[in-house]
């Protein structure tokens, strides 16, 4: 193969070209394989398997000394892939939401203890939040974080939530795992959370938990916007809606 090319980091280029290269190889490769094939050297090949083994990228089959793609890797595949089916079937709904209450609708998903958003659909309006598809929210104050939380198994909860420190970014912030569980108990009986000015002064967000077929939830869906767009007096009628829609997106991915 030619030398690497472009300006880019050269330990990137060539842990994506071992990938590719892996991934047109039926029985994988040995170090030799893919020292000879990309025309790198040997000891440099040697420490980027080593790292992605020891990371769980790649695997050593300890008879033939062939590395091919770990469980790690894989485990990412199908995760993409599931967010991306997750995402053609909910977006005509946070779309029909968008348009109907002229508000910012999220998707995102529950990773590491935070709320990640994995779709976005600006609102029609003037007001632009400062959000977008990969940012990282936190649970403890976001509609979003607490309906993704609220539902969950309580060991899954004790690993990703209990063990972490809360982020208080604001005096509304709830801080404590204590008034985040309780907090949590009002999201189950209403069916939906609401976010308060809690992650930032000025803004308030409403979201639902959406289900997969064995009810364990999958992701969540919110509206967020300024208090101005979200009075008080508005929030039972945005918490219903979301909740509709989230139950929607829920049905169409087999929960019954």
């Amino acid at each position: 193969m030619a030398s690497l090319r472009g300006c880019g980091a050269p330990s990137v280029d060539r842990a994506v070209r071992i990938f590719e290269l892996l991934a047109h190889s039926q029985r994988g490769l040995s170090l030799s394989d893919i020292s000879r094939t990309l025309d790198l050297p040997k000891s440099s090949v040697y420490l980027l398997v080593s790292t992605l083994e020891k990371n769980g990228y790649l695997q050593k089959n300890i008879q033939t000394g062939r590395y091919c793609f770990g469980l790690k890797l894989v485990s990412l595949s199908r995760s993409a892939l599931e967010n991306l089916d997750l995402r053609q079937v909910a977006r005509p709904f946070l779309q029909k939401v968008a348009q109907e209450t002229r508000l910012t609708v999220h998707l995102a998903v529950l990773e590491r203890g935070e709320a990640v958003i994995i779709d976005k659909i600006e609102s029609p309006g003037m007001v632009k939040l400062a959000t977008w598809i990969g940012r990282r929210l936190d649970v403890n104050c976001t509609g979003v974080g607490k309906a993704l939380i609220a539902f969950i198994p309580e060991e899954s909860f004790d690993r990703q939530i209990t063990a972490k420190t809360l982020t208080k970014h604001n005096d509304r912030s709830i801080a404590s795992i204590g008034a985040l569980k309780k907090e949590l108990v009002l999201v189950r009986k209403s069916g939906y959370a609401f976010d308060d000015e809690e992650d930032e002064i000025g803004l308030r967000c409403l979201g639902a938990p959406i289900f997969d077929n064995g009810r364990e939830v999958v992701a969540a869906l919110s509206v967020a916007g300024t208090v101005t767009q979200i009075p008080m007096e508005r929030v039972s009628e945005l918490g219903k809606k979301v909740k509709q829609a989230a139950d929607a997106i829920s049905a169409s991915l087999g929960c019954a």
